[in-house]
């Protein structure tokens, strides 16, 4: 039971003594740091029902707990606020709980909890993955580990966009101008030579658009219609629609070179997924439920044959699900999609990271879904995130202009060497240590500038400011929980015994304490709104109190055992949630820096 359901029953009963009357909820809040106290009971709402004054009231609440609750050793009242103070001995009792446990915060899952499905990465198979593909994929890699700590099962899941005009491009391009040059070859990874081809193409099309606007006196928008190199594409995917085994061949090759490609990517920013599923495989999925909706009249035919569904009644438009030739639609696809991974896995909800602009497209698919029945589409959540600028502006892939993942995973690495190097913190290491180092700070950099900021605000990324080993960075947490290692490594005693009753808290012991204690709340609230944000600032808190700790007070330097003794623990502990919370951020922590 925690410390508000036990003072949520003994303020029940205080009311009920005082006044004999019922209140079932009670709002509980942490005391600010300018008031004594640990926890504050919000008396305001109490007074609706019971017509008092807010001092009185507070006074005889906190008389009654002082009086008949062991964990409340005083209080003081503020207006309508009750500030509560705990007893060293209930600190005492949690500390020693807690302490030594590594999964402190983490829940295994219920027997009978079905999985939620987080979908993220995505990408199409004609270019490389860049900074936009980084914060999808951070945002959704830590919500599935956020969720799987809070007490669910979470599957990982891609679906790879291996398909369309947009493949054929690089294709035909590469054909055309590749001289059957292959990653081997050139010693460039797969899915960086193929994505060299698509901006080949967009060139190649640029020209030609200009070309027949000067040759024949045609508007940009003919042109651009008329150009032989993407008519050229337009028919390529006919063939591979129609399975032209030559076409197929040339596609299963390109892909094959994205897929390697992609795989050391992820490997490098230490994600996985449980499955991956491919548009090539899925785009035909939907069909069939759109006709059985039509017979249910979900849906409605035209006059050209094409289907749509009318939620001009839920405040949206109408929308096509089939067009008139009886092809699918992207709907289409990801109503089949949704329905097949129920099949495939013991899902109860899934979760979708994708980018703000196809916010109106998954509520949309949402709502088809419940339309169509399926009890679990309740269960939907998009993950909606805004994107990532950069100091020179938007990204644009067919020019060639985005960051690419690869080079900036390196930069990262990069930069916290020249940092490293200039604050001189690395002697005796070898330089295969210095190395690793290197890329556990700068990865850590990365992914903790993306993944604090709240997922709807858009980012403006900064490599050197995220690299700064002082304020709110990835960089300045781990070289805290490098302290703490350096202090246990030091600690030449058994600190392992747990420190017995009586024990007098410092004031900084304390509020070390209560921050460890927010931790478990702190990943069930992240697990509820999707957010990493809540985890990442949570960390920061706990470390900015623990440095607080650590500059005001003396761990191994007291004479006093069992002073050292807890402030030892307290050290250990706080290192072992903040390995905990980093973990779910896919953060590694350096035990040397």
């Amino acid at each position: 039971m925690t410390i508000q359901s036990t003072l949520a029953n003994h303020v029940k009963a205080a009311v009920k003594k005082a006044y004999d009357v019922e209140i079932e909820n009670f709002e509980f809040q942490p005391t600010r740091k300018d008031f004594e106290g640990d926890i504050t009971l919000v008396t305001f709402p109490m007074l609706k029902t019971l017509k008092t004054n807010p001092v009185k009231l507070g006074e005889e609440i906190g008389t009654y707990l002082t009086e008949n609750v062991s964990e409340v050793s005083g209080f003081n009242v503020v207006k309508g606020f009750l500030n509560i103070v705990l007893s060293d001995a209930y600190f005492l009792e949690f500390f020693n709980g807690m302490k030594d446990r590594k999964d402190f915060g983490i829940l295994p899952p219920a027997e009978e909890a079905k999985g939620i499905m987080v979908e993220y990465s995505s990408p199409n198979t004609n270019k490389p993955l860049h900074l936009g593909h980084i914060r999808n994929i951070l945002l959704g890699f830590s919500v599935a580990e956020i969720l799987n700590a809070a007490g669910n099962k979470s599957y990982k899941t891609q679906i790879i966009n291996d398909r369309g005009i947009h493949i054929c491009k690089s294709m035909l391009a590469w054909e055309r101008f590749g001289n059957g040059e292959t990653p081997e070859s050139t010693g460039l990874k797969g899915d960086k030579l193929v994505g060299n081809y698509y901006v080949k193409f967009d060139q190649e099309y640029k020209k030609e658009v200009a070309e027949l606007m000067e040759a024949k006196g045609i508007s940009e928008e003919a042109a651009k219609a008329e150009a032989p190199i993407l008519v050229e594409a337009k028919q390529m995917l006919l063939k591979w629609e129609a399975g032209d085994p030559e076409v197929v061949a040339l596609w299963e090759k390109m892909n094959q070179w994205v897929y390697q490609g992609f795989e050391k990517t992820y490997d490098s920013l230490g994600v996985d997924f449980d499955k991956n599923y491919y548009e090539s495989d899925t785009y035909l999925l939907g069909k069939d439920v759109v006709n059985q909706g039509l017979e249910k009249g979900v849906f409605y035919k035209k006059e050209d044959g094409s289907v749509w569904i009318d939620l001009t009644d839920e405040g949206l438009d109408e929308k096509i699900v089939l067009r008139s030739d009886g092809t699918a639609v992207y709907m289409t696809q990801d109503i089949g999609t949704a329905i097949q991974r129920v099949k495939d896995f013991d899902i109860s909800g899934m979760v979708y990271t994708v980018g703000n602009e196809q916010d109106y497209h998954f509520k949309v698919l949402f709502l088809i879904l419940k339309k169509l029945g399926f009890d679990w589409a309740d269960y939907l959540y998009h993950l909606s995130y805004g994107m990532v600028d950069l100091p020179s502006g938007k990204m644009k892939s067919r020019e060639g202009t985005v960051v690419d993942a690869d080079d900036l995973i390196a930069e990262m690495a990069e930069t916290a060497k020249n940092i490293s190097e200039e604050l001189g913190k690395l002697d005796g290491y070898t330089e295969v240590e210095k190395e690793e180092l290197y890329k556990i700070i700068g990865l850590g950099a990365l992914k903790y500038y993306i993944l604090k900021v709240d997922p709807k605000k858009r980012i403006l990324f900064n490599p050197e400011e995220s690299v700064d080993f002082q304020g709110n960075t990835g960089p300045f947490i781990q070289y805290t929980y490098a302290r703490i290692q350096s202090i246990i490594r030091k600690a030449d005693f058994d600190f392992k015994k747990p420190v017995e009753d009586a024990y007098k808290f410092h004031e900084k012991e304390r509020s070390l304490i209560k921050q460890l204690q927010l931790y478990p709340e702190t990943i069930q609230l992240a697990a509820e709104n999707h957010s990493p944000a809540l985890i990442a600032n949570y960390t920061y808190e706990l470390v900015k109190e623990f440095n607080s700790f650590y500059q005001n007070i003396t761990i191994l330097g007291t004479e006093d055992i069992t002073e050292k003794t807890l402030r030892v623990q307290l050290a250990n502990s706080v290192g072992s949630v903040i390995k905990s919370s980093f973990g779910l951020l896919g953060i590694q922590v350096p035990e040397r820096m």
